[in-house]
């Protein structure tokens, strides 16, 4: 596939990365040749030096006959005008942009072809607030990452001392919660990955990965490790579009209190939240956070554009008796510095949006993919389709079908017999975004979540949630499940 990437930043240059990997053509355009040489000097692609948004730069990028423009630079207006060329002057068939204004991103009508013709918006800002939240609302949760809508969720949970199943078979995982059905997709072991059966022990400090429905999650996290008391008070450390994304999504249900060292943001803070506290000052003000009574905060967010910021306050925070300390951190290298630091979770922007980002670059019917282990790892959503003849999978038992090394189905979202067709519910684009919530409880009821146990029988139009324990396989897994005209 040709693919064209406008930006070189952060997410551009992690997305032409796992891109130039996949043995994709991919040319990256940016006004920067500071950027555009530490990227070339890293992974064999094309560059182009100018503004992204100029026709001949796009021509020497070769979008006459490029399959996708992805534009995630900086401005959301280049990225627009970007497709909107895209479009008008070369019919390029994908067109995906990075808005970051919830301006832009909040008007449906705005984004058609016979408007601004964007195919896929993508918000980092969007997804990271939706990827905290999933924590917030999972206590003792690493990582939870929605399939299906939310209806099934993988969840990532560190084993500890004192949890049910550490030290046992997961085999016993039946006997302790015999009333809820989930299945381990992968254990890691001092970052080595071990692909679970029945005999497997849990040991203290493994990383688990497992899959159940959304509503089973709390009952499996507390089989790892002693559960953690549900979340009420949060302070969230910058009051920019994430933080104020958090509060919004968190108010009506926590305490929330935002620390924004801008008096002018914070009047805006404050005009545009309900039941959110909003305080002026620094959140590396021991000061500040004592006064706060930092020592009774359930998880201390910090969301600031600095990673040097977020790392220090989150260190304060912690010493000073913050119980969980969530921290944003963009640069990779600080990620593995903070690793065995009082930092409980460290999230990447860039790890959150890739996932998205690959949706659309994937062959078959892919809906959902999220990117594990620093992009080591992938889970996908992906729909079964044809009949026994032209399909690799359907009519199949799970343990009947030749899945490739390190792979794993972890459970199926399969429409109930006798509902209406809302299957097109299970693709709507706001779900990847993080809308629609009140969607997933409307039309929950038309899906049941089926965990992969072997004897389970793939049928057409069903969900498939795989975990890739090396993505190097992930092509494997599309051809897997490409309908062919005649297969024997």
């Amino acid at each position: 596939m040709k693919i064209i990437i406008l930006g070189a930043g952060r997410v551009g240059g992690t997305l032409a990365s796992n891109l130039s990997s996949e043995a994709n053509d991919i040319t990256v355009v940016d006004s920067e040749e500071d950027r555009l040489r530490a990227l070339r000097d890293r992974i064999d692609i094309g560059v182009v030096s100018g503004h992204a948004s100029h026709p001949e730069v796009l021509m020497q990028a070769g979008i006459e006959d490029a399959d996708m423009l992805i534009a995630v630079t900086g401005v959301d207006e280049i990225n627009m005008l970007a497709c909107q060329i895209a479009h008008s002057l070369f019919r390029t068939p994908t067109k995906i942009a990075r808005i970051r204004s919830n301006e832009y991103a909040s008007h449906d009508g705005l984004f058609r072809s016979e408007a601004i013709p964007v195919d896929v918006i993508i918000s980092p800002e969007q997804l990271v607030s939706d990827h905290i939240s999933r924590l917030i609302h999972q206590p003792g949760a690493l990582q939870v990452l929605d399939f299906a809508g939310g209806l099934a969720q993988l969840v990532a949970v560190k084993a500890y001392f004192g949890g049910p199943l550490v030290g046992q078979e997961l085999r016993y995982i039946r006997k302790h919660i015999p009333n809820v059905d989930t299945r381990v997709a992968a254990i890691y072991r001092k970052n080595r990955a071990i692909l679970p059966t029945g005999t497997s022990v849990i040991e203290a400090d493994d990383e688990v990965f497992f899959v159940a429905a959304h509503q089973d999650i709390r009952a499996v996290v507390a089989e790892f490790r002693r559960a953690d008391r549900p979340y009420k008070r949060i302070i969230i450390a910058g009051g920019g579009n994430i933080g104020l994304r958090l509060a919004r999504q968190l108010e009506r249900h926590y305490s929330i209190k935002i620390i924004e060292s801008n008096t002018q943001r914070c009047e805006y803070l404050s005009r545009h939240l309900n039941q959110t506290i909003v305080l002026a000052g620094s959140a590396s003000d021991q000061e500040l956070l004592l006064e706060e009574n930092i020592e009774d905060t359930d998880v201390f967010l910090s969301v600031t554009n600095s990673d040097e910021a977020n790392i220090m306050a989150s260190m304060l925070a912690k010493k000073l008796g913050a119980h969980k300390v969530i921290t944003l951190i963009n640069k990779p290298a600080y990620v593995d510095l903070v690793q065995a630091s009082d930092i409980d979770i460290a999230i990447s922007p860039q790890q959150v949006t890739i996932g998205t980002l690959l949706t659309h670059v994937r062959r078959g019917d892919i809906v959902n993919v999220h990117s594990l282990r620093r992009g080591a790892a992938e889970a996908i959503e992906v729909i079964a389709h044809g009949d026994e003849k032209t399909s690799k999978v359907v009519g199949k038992a799970i343990e009947d079908i030749d899945l490739p090394e390190g792979a794993m189905i972890g459970a199926i979202v399969r429409q109930s017999s006798g509902s209406e067709d809302v299957s097109s519910y299970l693709r709507s684009p706001e779900l990847a975004m993080g809308f629609n919530r009140d969607m997933v409880r409307k039309e929950g009821e038309h899906f049941e979540v089926l965990i992969a146990h072997d004897d389970l029988i793939i049928q057409s139009g069903d969900h498939v949630i795989v975990f890739v324990i090396d993505k190097r396989f992930t092509r494997d897994i599309e051809r897997l499940f490409q309908v062919g005209f005649t297969f024997f």
